[in-house]
């Protein structure tokens, strides 16, 4: 999971990029880059650690040119070593600079390619870089050489071939030295990327893409819409827009974890408002808890801030109970989830969280978050409502069980690390301490996301019945992905590269 904003403008867009990437934050909190384009040269900051801790003044001094890319990450494939930062950056042609959200399913069998057949060394273990360097070999391969000009359709001609060598998810945008920005998205949509623009028609008139809508809100774009499943567009120096579908058979097939947990509330994304859609995930979970539990003695639904909370406000409405905020979140905490290492995690919880005792004391309380995946969270949550008093703890997931690793851009753990994969609800609630557990129904998750528009017949719910989109994935992939997704391989990882970079620090 990443997030990714392209700006092009009359003026220096790197306040802007720097705010945009400000507001799309909770996507990636390992590492922030930021590119710009000054007439031919071009300007890179990237390093690790918080959009407010990589740039500082004399680093936006340094990032002039009116259009660029920027980039937050949080590390899925590759690890999480400084060099991986993005964007990514090649000379030829003309030189370009890549930012990229998703997973290639097929990156292993690219690297080998583009080391044997197109001669092109990769210096990281990322995906993103094997994308940059796949694009850059077949632009190469368009441009006139005569006139050493590119022309609009000779970049939709090299995306054309991108689609056909890349498998999986990914959203892109890149930046084209001397000739403006591209962005693409895969097939099948997983990952989304939307356009606006800034006082259209006027001299001042700007282009903007993003990975979410609310970063083009925050900063006064109106939204084009969507950059459709299959596309490439083209904006020009002027600010011009050229757009074309590259592929022949497309279907928009969204990550439905997006409107789950990644995205912010306030994002439109593919047509379905994701505020609306945890509405809509509430206000089922709430039908079949009063239709299964017709007798409750829930006293108060309490939500798991913050992505939970719209859930948990229709789930009181709907079974006419109390709902109260029994949590204080410490808003300097980074999502838990996408934390490295299981330890980190648990003591990040306790840091995060700390519960408001009056709101227990001997009630009978509904949680509600917005999944569970390894349990660490529920299982610390379910624990300091006990120990603040409640009587007993009931526990809501407004998604259903997590049981298959996700292969396209979101690090779900390895298989033998999702708590759901080899139990039944009953062992789960037991496994995190609940009196009793309620999760939500695919079909009901599907539904109530796919309300905000009917158009889109299909989701990617791969974490949730381990049916995959792209068609590509079997067990060896599975067991691969697992055998790098592990926590201890991620911490034998990040042991071995603080070794290395003490050891370079003393001689």
């Amino acid at each position: 999971m990443c997030g990714l904003v392209g700006m092009i403008g009359p003026g220096h867009v790197n306040q802007s990029i720097y705010e945009a990437l400000t507001v799309i934050q909770h996507r990636g909190q390992d590492a922030a880059g930021i590119m710009t384009c000054e007439g031919t040269r071009v300007h890179l900051r990237k390093d690790l650690g918080l959009v407010r801790d990589v740039f500082h003044h004399r680093h936006m001094a340094q990032l002039l040119g009116h259009y660029g890319i920027g980039h937050v990450r949080y590390p899925t494939a590759g690890s999480d070593d400084r060099a991986e930062a993005q964007p990514f950056y090649v000379n030829s042609p003309f030189g370009l600079a890549l930012a990229h959200n998703g997973n290639l399913t097929n990156a292993d069998t690219l690297r080998d390619e583009l080391f044997r057949e197109d001669l092109r060394q990769l210096n990281t273990g990322s995906d993103s870089e094997i994308l940059l360097n796949v694009l850059a070999h077949e632009l190469r391969h368009k441009v006139d050489s005569g006139t050493l000009k590119l022309r609009p359709e000779d970049v939709f001609s090299a995306v054309r071939e991108v689609f056909k060598r890349c498998r999986g998810a990914y959203s892109v945008v890149v930046l084209i030295v001397g000739y403006g920005l591209l962005a693409f998205r895969d097939a099948n949509g997983i990952r989304p990327l939307v356009i606006g623009q800034r006082r259209p028609g006027s001299s001042e008139a700007s282009v903007m893409l993003a990975s979410e809508s609310v970063a083009l809100d925050v900063l006064g774009y109106q939204v084009i819409g969507d950059v459709d499943p299959g596309e490439a567009v083209f904006v020009d120096l002027y600010g011009g827009i050229h757009r074309e579908t590259c592929v022949s058979e497309a279907q928009c097939s969204p990550c439905i974890f997006e409107y789950v947990y990644l995205a912010r509330p306030d994002s439109m994304m593919d047509g379905i408002a994701v505020y609306k859609s945890r509405l809509r995930m509430g206000e089922k979970l709430g039908h079949r808890i009063a239709q299964e539990w017709p007798d409750h003695d829930i006293d108060v639904v309490i939500p798991v801030p913050d992505t939970s909370r719209t859930a948990a406000l229709q789930m009181a409405n709907v079974l006419d109970l109390k709902y109260r905020e029994g949590f204080i979140k410490n808003r300097y905490i980074g999502r838990t989830f996408i934390m490295p290492g299981q330890v980190q995690r648990e003591r990040s919880i306790r840091r995060k969280l700390n519960a408001i005792e009056l709101e227990f004391r001997g009630k009978n309380v509904l949680l509600v978050d917005d999944s569970i995946v390894r349990g660490t969270t529920s299982r610390e949550i379910i624990q300091m409502a006990r120990h603040a008093g409640a009587r007993r703890v009931y526990f809501a997931s407004a998604a259903p069980p997590v049981r298959y690793p996700n292969v396209y851009g979101i690090d779900m753990p390895a298989a033998e690390e999702l708590l759901a994969r080899d139990r039944s609800v009953e062992q789960i609630a037991q496994e995190i301490g609940a009196d009793r557990l309620f999760y939500q129904t695919l079909d009901d998750l599907v539904e109530a996301v796919r309300f905000g528009n009917p158009a889109i017949t299909r989701f990617d719910t791969s974490c949730f019945d381990g049916t995959y989109v792209t068609g590509d994935i079997n067990d060896d992939y599975l067991a691969t992905v697992e055998a790098r997704r592990r926590d201890d391989v991620k911490q034998a990882k990040e042991s071995n590269s603080l070794d290395s970079t003490e050891l370079a620090s003393f001689f």
